[in-house]
């Protein structure tokens, strides 16, 4: 614990661990922890976080900021999680909280049921067969004030709605989705939000230093630094598939993942496409000094249950040495784990593709190589399918050591969409969906 952590900055000890951390049944199949004789990835351990009232975790960190958690459990840490240095410890962040979608006259309307959470960093021991909350820090603005997970931009984002869809409630422009996340040497955070997509750079104590945006989007009213320093084109990137994936090079440089393909000319477009993109970013020039094409397989290779080629997304990418990185692919009911390496000679930065009016856009090729787009070339690590006791809906993985990830779901705070999310007392009908952590190990080294 921090010298300087304050009781409405970050949760201590002797709170986290008092909150209620009952242990749900293990997710795991029995025998799937032992060795593999077949050579193949498997289960080596598996852990879930107990039940934590959002109420309680979010007034410890910023006192008031609930009112009514609606029997909410705090869930949504598998955004990403980051090594915390300590073996089986873990930095994960949340998302924007809370949110589900309910069709009112035939349109849906974003909800967040609990409008008063604010993103958090949290990080987290596995002990047993537990994930035990260790410490956790707010998300916060320049003046220490909760960022919420609101949306920002009235006509860009979606029109944020109460828990039934019946009232709406304010944007917020400080609002963050966030998902990705790595620590550097210097103790600050980086982050990557859905909302922009932005690139948000937080202090050890998790106030916004500066929040990296496209060119253009105007953002305003923010109580933080707001630098318009990335590629316009990315203001076209899909509601709800900003960056999601962010990774640390070991020279330092950020590598942050598009979620899906940019809706570019249009949202057809963007649905039809497998190719979405990288950025890398210098945190020391602190600008983007590279862009990469990245494609998808077939949408029914990722995930033989799927047709729809909209579904397929990044969610998380990380560093394994040198400029190679490991991508995931998925849908929601799958996942395959790709190696690539960001070679100069697969940089696009500042050209066509870049531009807005290029036709046909990068989005729109049918095969970008063969139009001399340089893709990245790719190799299958781990179909994810095929790994007994794996959760959905992974969204966050960390390198443990030369052939073993620790991989964990987003479990979406046990939301489900819909008007039967919440009984007619206005508490959540939880999904029985837990927070999962399981290592998997590989076959090769990575």
């Amino acid at each position: 614990m921090s010298p300087h952590a304050t009781g409405n900055r970050r949760v201590h000890r002797s709170v986290a661990t008092g909150l209620p951390l009952a242990l749900a049944a293990a997710l795991l199949a029995a025998g799937t922890a032992e060795a593999s004789s077949s050579g193949q990835a498997h289960v080596t351990r598996t852990a879930t976080l107990g039940d934590i009232p959002l109420g309680a975790f979010s007034n410890t960190l910023l006192p008031g900021s609930v009112d009514n958690d609606r029997g909410v459990d705090l869930g949504g840490i598998g955004s990403d999680i980051y090594p915390a240095g300590r073996k089986g410890e873990y930095w994960t962040v949340t998302d924007r909280g809370p949110n589900g979608q309910i069709k009112v006259a035939g349109k849906k309307r974003r909800t967040f049921p609990v409008p008063g959470f604010d993103p958090a960093i949290v990080k987290i021991r596995i002990s047993g067969d537990a994930v035990e909350v260790i410490d956790a820090i707010p998300v916060t603005t320049s003046s220490g004030k909760a960022v919420t997970g609101l949306s920002d931009q009235a006509g860009r984002d979606e029109a944020p709605y109460s828990y039934d869809a019946k009232t709406a409630l304010p944007y917020n422009p400080n609002g963050l989705d966030t998902e990705g996340i790595v620590r550097t040497a210097d103790g600050t955070f980086w982050l990557v939000d859905e909302y922009g997509p932005s690139l948000v750079h937080v202090s050890a104590r998790g106030r916004v230093l500066t929040r990296y945006v496209p060119k253009g989007l105007h953002l305003t009213g923010t109580d933080y630094p707001v630098v318009e320093a990335l590629p316009s084109v990315f203001l076209h990137r899909k509601v709800n598939r900003g960056f999601e994936g962010l990774a640390l090079l070991p020279d330092g440089d950020l590598v942050m993942a598009l979620q899906s393909p940019l809706s570019l000319p249009d949202g057809d477009a963007g649905d039809a496409s497998r190719t979405t993109r990288l950025l890398r970013f210098s945190t020391r020039k602190k600008s983007v000094t590279a862009e990469y094409a990245y494609r998808f397989d077939p949408v029914n290779v990722v995930d033989p249950s799927e047709d729809d080629t909209s579904e397929l997304k990044i969610s998380s990418i990380v560093a394994v040495g040198g400029d190679r990185l490991l991508v995931e692919e998925r849908t929601d009911k799958a996942a395959r784990l790709e190696m690539v390496r960001l070679d100069r000679g697969s940089d696009i930065l500042g050209g066509v593709y870049d531009d807005d009016t290029t036709s046909p856009s990068l989005e729109q090729l049918d095969d970008p190589a063969t139009a001399g787009v340089p893709v990245l070339g790719k190799r299958l690590v781990a179909d994810l399918n095929t790994v007994t006791g794996v959760p959905l809906k992974i969204e966050g993985i960390a390198r443990v050591d030369h052939d073993t990830l620790a991989l964990i779901n987003d479990n979406d705070f046990g939301m489900t969409d819909g008007a039967g999310a919440f009984d007619a007392q206005g508490r959540l009908v939880d999904s029985g969906i837990e927070t999962t952590l399981v290592y998997v190990r590989l076959p090769k080294e990575l």
